[in-house]
């Protein structure tokens, strides 16, 4: 991924992932860009200013003024063609939605006029809390870019939401944002994401364990190649943040079949990523089913195949992308959905592989196509995996 001539101005805040910013100050270098380092006093507990100096080649700036000199903010703010605060705590995250301007952090941020990229870290409570959601919303109506949190390890040693994006992805949501290259300006695509939910009464359903992660991934790097997406996404707490998606809420397997078709009408690229389920009850019950046999049996019937509906009717020009999650014969399942579905590439994944499936940040797939070898990709990221199948659409789109 190039940055190459690239000014970043890196503004590190006071979080224990503030750890991590020497190793991203080398790979934004690396990647050919050019950084000055901004840190605020609390996140010097957390990173040596030494270190961030040595790596970045460039002062350090922590206030101001230092000494006699006077760190002027406007300069750093018109002087960077893109800022980056990481770790942003929710902290400065409240300061930046309302404008406050008691450090250096915030007099260049409120200063530039290059775009800004956001990447949260706190801890899951922290990062669900509803004040922290509304200044999420606040900053993202300034025009600025989020760099979503992950799942993982915290600092308090809870497992949940609030991680920083690795350092890694962080460079990677540069580069895209400034590649030039953007293969799919202008094209329309289309992305079902999350699981179903099949109401048997007013308060229980059958449902499965999908997170929408891997759909919203692959929605956010088909933005991040120009395109214009149109997001289905079943009941989900994650969300795309990219300008170029739409997202449509969907509940159950038949809303999102209609919404789906009525979408894939405008598109050009259709991914289904979305586990849908492949039942629901034959009927919903108006009231609370209550507990009064020792048994209960329940009649399910088919829902309607959204990725043969769509492989029926599929016009020249399409390009369809079905998923395939499996337990067992995982390559020969995958071939025949390909066959059977009429579909342009088929990403297979299997519950058998170590980080991947539902609720992982990783994923591990293979990818089909009809008349050629799988393609296998080594265990990564989601935003990776995306990346890569994003890669083999433009590739497919080529060929037509």
């Amino acid at each position: 991924m190039s940055l190459k001539g690239k000014k970043i101005v890196l503004a590190v805040t006071g979080s224990i992932a503030a750890y991590k910013t020497p190793h991203l100050v080398r790979l934004l270098i690396k990647a050919g860009a050019e950084v000055q380092v901004l840190v605020t006093d609390a996140a010097k507990s957390f990173v040596s200013p030494l270190a961030l100096t040595t790596v970045s080649k460039n002062p350090v700036h922590g206030s101001i003024s230092d000494g006699d000199t006077w760190n002027n903010h406007v300069a750093l703010g018109l002087w960077a063609d893109a800022m980056i605060i990481a770790p942003c705590s929710a902290n400065t995250l409240a300061k930046l939605a309302h404008g406050l301007c008691d450090n250096l952090v915030c007099a260049v941020y409120l200063s530039a006029r290059c775009p800004i990229f956001i990447a949260p870290a706190m801890d899951e409570d922290m990062w669900k809390h509803p004040s922290t959601a509304a200044n999420i919303s606040t900053i993202l109506g300034y025009g600025n870019h989020l760099i979503p949190v992950t799942h993982g390890e915290l600092a308090s040693g809870l497992v949940g939401e609030g991680r920083m994006a690795e350092p890694e992805d962080i460079v990677q949501h540069l580069g895209f944002f400034f590649s030039v290259n953007k293969p799919l300006q202008g094209v329309h695509a289309l992305v079902t994401a999350g699981p179903t939910y099949e109401l048997l009464d007013p308060v229980r359903f059958i449902g499965n364990f999908s997170t929408g992660k891997m759909g919203i991934a692959v929605a956010e790097a088909l933005a991040q190649s120009g395109a214009e997406v149109t997001l289905v996404l079943g009941p989900s707490t994650e969300r795309a943040v990219h300008g170029n998606i739409k997202t449509i809420h969907v509940t159950s397997a038949d809303e999102m079949y209609t919404a789906t078709t009525e979408a894939f009408k405008q598109a050009e690229i259709a991914v289904l990523a979305a586990a849908v389920a492949d039942y629901k009850p034959a009927e919903q019950a108006a009231d609370k089913i209550k507990k009064k046999e020792s048994t209960l049996s329940l009649e399910l019937v088919k829902t309607k195949d959204i990725l043969a509906g769509l492989g029926k009717i599929k016009q020249p020009g399409q390009t369809l992308i079905g998923f395939a999650l499996e337990t067992n014969n995982e390559l020969a399942y995958a071939a025949k959905k390909l066959v059977e579905k009429n579909a342009d590439m088929i990403v297979m994944n299997s519950l058998k592989d170590e980080g991947a499936g539902f609720g992982h940040d990783t994923n591990k797939i293979t990818l089909l196509k009809p008349g050629k070898e799988p393609v296998s990709l080594p265990l990564q990221s989601k935003a990776d995996a995306a990346a890569a199948i994003v890669g083999h659409i433009v590739e497919l789109r080529c060929a037509l």
